[in-house]
């Protein structure tokens, strides 16, 4: 997919012909391959490519957004006229002067996707599909989906920014159901980033097939979990889940100025522990948040969000950028051509200690160890939140004692941060996609073995006890 640089000129002219305070252009083309393996079998493959355009015109406080599959010269100038129509920007000439930026990192793919057959991606599903069952005759169902994305963009705005890029990312994920007694316990694990399918060799899919198994066999043995207040220690490898709902989320610019974040107005203020400090980083090769341009053309950086537990800053794109009259810091993204870029998290990370972890636990006389997160809830503008934990075990007398299942978190993430004493020197990364504002992206999120001084943990009871 090449646009040339007269094209692009000529496109933004159009978009910026009844006047406005910025105009740019996202051109994507997507191809996806997709596995899906359920039932002991290979139930979908599927594979596409998506392509087409976005527009976006911005006068003052208002934008106008248009977007169109057709690629065409015409096409992508009709999509332009719709824009600035529906802007209603006052005449002005805007001079618009291309420049190709250049990346100042990169992100280097191994072994392209393109480059693997079919029927090499589907032997790795069923390898794993095959290792889970194998693991333990209570597994009783194992699904597996098996996902790579290569995206091609060109971006050019009003300021003269122009920038192509190719993103390629691949990931594999797996969830386990184990019966035993009348009771089922599930396990999933999942892993994937800016890579081909070198994931592959970086990691061994069977073995994530058998932690996966291996979680689902433990809860069905697991004791119910206790209820109360009680130390909490989150390994690190539980990922960042706990940084990404509790905190990232009230960290994004369009939520602070709409007045919904708890961190709002609180730049040089203590809002969490001197231990903890937040980045947030699309620099860091492999992860499945990492990019080199976000989807405004701005280059992918690392932003300090929290340092020594004092606020520093925010996650912008361009729009709440110049509301606040600061710089982008690369957070720009949209889920497709489809969408209007806003504020997103991209690697999100509590950055390591000086703790060693095993020292945390030897260190908590009685405890929850969380080691894999569940789902859960945020409110972003209290801070309040529940989550619920798939792997946890407890701590007694600075041991880790037996697996416990039902156990939920229930806190404040300010608070929660602000009552961390320990931090560990590992870290732990995990991915998802990250849903807002009706638009899902590929995130990373990570923290080191850290502990909380005290959160309310919610059990649960069973019928022979009631």
């Amino acid at each position: 997919m090449e646009i040339h640089r007269e094209d692009l000129t000529g496109v933004l002219k159009v978009a910026t012909q009844r006047g406005c305070d910025f105009a740019d252009v996202f051109i994507e083309e997507a191809s996806v391959a997709q596995i899906y393996c359920e039932q002991d079998r290979i139930e979908r493959v599927t594979a596409g490519t998506d392509a087409g355009a976005g527009i976006r015109v911005i006068v003052g406080e208002a934008t106008a957004y248009a977007y169109t599959n057709d690629l065409s010269l015409e096409g992508l100038k009709e999509a332009a006229r719709t824009a600035a129509a529906a802007a209603r920007g006052g005449n002005s000439s805007v001079v618009i002067d291309l420049c190709r930026t250049k990346p100042s990192f990169e992100l280097p793919i191994l072994v392209g996707p393109e480059t693997v057959s079919i029927a090499d991606k589907a032997a790795v599903v069923k390898r794993v599909n095959q290792t889970a069952r194998k693991a333990d005759n209570r597994v009783r169902q194992v699904t597996v989906s098996y996902r790579d994305a290569t995206q091609k963009i060109t971006i050019a705005n009003s300021e003269g920014v122009w920038v192509t890029d190719e993103r390629i990312r691949t990931n594999l994920s797996m969830n386990v159901i184990a019966m035993e007694g009348g009771k089922i316990q599930t396990g999933f694990e999942s892993l994937g980033g800016v890579m081909g399918f070198e994931l592959f060799q970086l990691n061994d899919p069977e073995e994530l097939a058998l932690r996966a198994a291996g979680r689902a066999i433990r809860m069905l043995g697991a004791r119910p979990a206790p209820a109360g207040r009680m130390p909490v220690v989150m390994a690190g490898e539980a990922g960042g889940t706990m940084v990404h709902e509790a905190c990232g989320h009230g960290l994004e610019a369009d939520l602070v100025q709409k007045g919904i974040s708890v961190y709002a107005n609180k730049i040089g203020q203590q809002v969490a522990s001197p231990l903890v400090t937040v980045i947030d980083d699309a620099t860091l090769a492999g992860k499945l948040g990492s990019y080199r341009f976000d989807d405004e053309g701005n280059k992918g950086q690392r932003t300090v969000l929290i340092e020594d537990g004092i606020l520093k800053g925010y996650m912008y794109d361009y729009l709440t950028a110049r509301k606040d009259g600061v710089m982008p810091t690369g957070n720009g993204r949209r889920e497709s051509y489809r969408h209007k870029p806003i504020p997103r998290m991209t690697n999100t990370l509590i950055m390591s200690g000086k703790d060693d972890p095993k020292a945390i636990i030897a260190d908590t006389q009685r405890g929850l160890l969380v080691t894999r997160m569940g789902g859960g809830q945020v409110n972003t503008t209290n801070g309040d939140f529940v989550f619920e934990v798939s792997d946890g075990y407890l701590i007694e007398n600075g041991k880790i004692g037996e697996a416990v299942r039902g156990a939920t978190l229930t806190g404040n993430g300010p608070k929660a941060l602000d009552l961390v004493d320990r931090v560990g020197t590992d870290l732990g990364f995990s991915i998802g996609m990250c849903g807002k504002d009706g638009q899902g992206v590929p995130v990373g999120d990570a923290q080191p073995t850290i502990r909380i001084r005290e959160l309310v943990v919610g059990g649960i009871v069973e019928e022979e006890q009631r």
